[in-house]
């Protein structure tokens, strides 16, 4: 039997509702985004993103040419893996798949961190790398940006996420392969980036597909200011720069019902993702960290979130990951990590810089109320693919009651003082779920490619 309201009651109910969230004229929304906010206006070199997303997905970029960028940032799999943490050289397959490997060929860790989206990366206001952004821009360094390589990272590179491509091939469990395996680990293991960057240099000018491509793309009739006149010429910037134009180009996002409704259509998101919108941007507090055109501050900030798997080689055993500090030195910046941006969110689980979070709806609740989501912390929700000697380590840190009381001590989110209720953390979900969600990016398949100039296989 179906009951009425009377008409005083329905008053007080639309009346509730409407004082329960502010109006969207109320609410400081960002502005749209246009064009001229991505590097080169929108708009790249068809040639350029051709070749870029060769290189992409080109295992020869590695050092046991076994794996490739989009083996952890696959276009199958929403640029991410889904895994809490990346599983890098030595395994096989994509995404919850990655096989670790058994005996000579077992993988030796998991990464310490989470496998970090590649959505709208060509938007100019992106201006560090890595979560604890350990590549960013600074006027100051001969190339513009501050990274690990100091004054060897090469001049000229476009953007910050241009020479954020180039040191995953310096990383020995993530590209370049362990001590004695080939001669781009051994390179990687000495730091030597100048080293490792010659020798993927050296392997790309020897395939003629390549060499044929680059020619085209940087020729030095063209106007380009990295001219390739000869396969010699062919060096890092070249690969750096073509990979960032296919990821700032085909991984670009900003067509979500969100962007639709700040350019205007206000009946691009439904009402429950409206309503989710406005308490985003004002009582939820969201938009104090996820703020601006990418909702990210580029800031970082300590939210207390559980550390798992096996560290960044920090604390007295090495199981613990400090973030920023890492890259600043202050003690102040420990447990600090980069604001993900939130454009294709629900296509990025699971969340967090270790992936601690299996879903967003636990991302979002531990926002809620960060120090107690820390302390009852719930470690099934980990799924990872298991080998006991990698398993032992996965929870070091969180079975360590010091440990875990260091990283709540560093809590930047405080509790919310009015508690959000069931009903606004649905709509705040259809706010990020439907309303950041761009349709362009649901189906990546035709971006991945089926051959490679090298020849090696792209799937396996």
């Amino acid at each position: 039997m179906r009951m009425s309201l009377t008409p005083a009651c329905a008053l007080i109910a639309v009346l509730a509702f409407v004082l329960s969230v502010k109006p969207a004229s109320a609410v400081q929304l960002p502005d749209p985004i246009e064009d001229p906010n991505f590097h080169f206006n929108g708009a790249y070199d068809d040639n350029k993103v051709v070749l870029g997303g060769l290189l992409f997905f080109d295992k020869i970029l590695s050092g046991n040419e076994n794996i490739s960028c989009g083996t952890c940032h696959h276009a199958l799999t929403s640029t991410v893996d889904g895994l809490p943490l990346a599983i890098g050289e030595g395994a096989a397959g994509i995404g919850i798949a990655r096989d670790l490997g058994t005996g000579l060929n077992a993988v030796p860790e998991r990464l310490a961190r989470n496998s970090m989206s590649l959505f709208n990366l060509g938007h100019k206001s992106f201006v560090a790398a890595f979560h604890d952004g350990r590549i960013e821009v600074d006027g100051g360094q001969p190339s513009g940006f501050a990274s690990p390589a100091g004054n060897d990272l090469p001049l000229l590179l476009d953007t910050v996420m241009a020479a954020q491509t180039l040191f995953p091939l310096a990383a020995g469990t993530e590209m370049a392969g362990q001590v004695g395996e080939n001669p781009q680990a051994d390179l990687a293991a000495a730091n030597d980036f100048l080293g490792v960057w010659a020798h993927i240099s050296a392997k790309i000018q020897a395939v003629p597909d390549y060499v044929a491509m680059f020619l085209e793309v940087f020729n030095p009739a063209g106007g380009t200011n990295t001219p390739v006149s000869q396969a010699s010429d062919i060096g890092p910037v070249h690969i750096a720069n073509s990979i960032f134009a296919w990821e700032a180009s085909v991984f670009r996002a900003d067509n979500t019902p969100f962007d639709r409704y700040l350019r205007g259509d206000r009946r691009a998101m439904g009402n429950s993702a409206k309503r989710g919108m406005r308490l985003f941007f004002s009582r939820a507090g969201c938009s104090g960290c996820h703020s601006g055109a990418m909702l990210t501050d580029q800031g970082f900030h300590s939210i207390a979130l559980p550390q798992i798997g096996p560290g960044a080689g920090d604390g007295i055993d090495g199981h613990d990951d400090t973030g920023r500090e890492r890259v600043t030195g202050d003690p102040a910046d420990r447990y600090r990590f980069r604001t993900p941006p939130l454009r294709n969110v629900a296509l990025s689980a699971p969340y967090g810089h270790d992936g601690a979070y299996d879903d967003l709806e636990t991302m979002v609740r531990h926002h809620m109320d960060a120090v107690t989501s820390l302390a009852t912390y719930d470690q099934t929700q980990v799924l990872m693919p298991s080998r006991p000697d990698l398993d032992a380590n996965d929870f070091v840190v969180m079975d360590d009651p010091s440990r875990v009381a260091a990283i709540a001590a560093s809590n930047e989110v405080p509790t919310l003082d009015r508690a959000l209720k069931d009903k606004d953390v649905a709509s705040i979900l259809d706010f990020l779920q439907q309303g950041l969600t761009d349709p362009r990016s649901m189906d990546l398949r035709s971006v991945v490619p089926l051959v490679v100039p090298s020849g090696l296989p792209v799937f396996d």
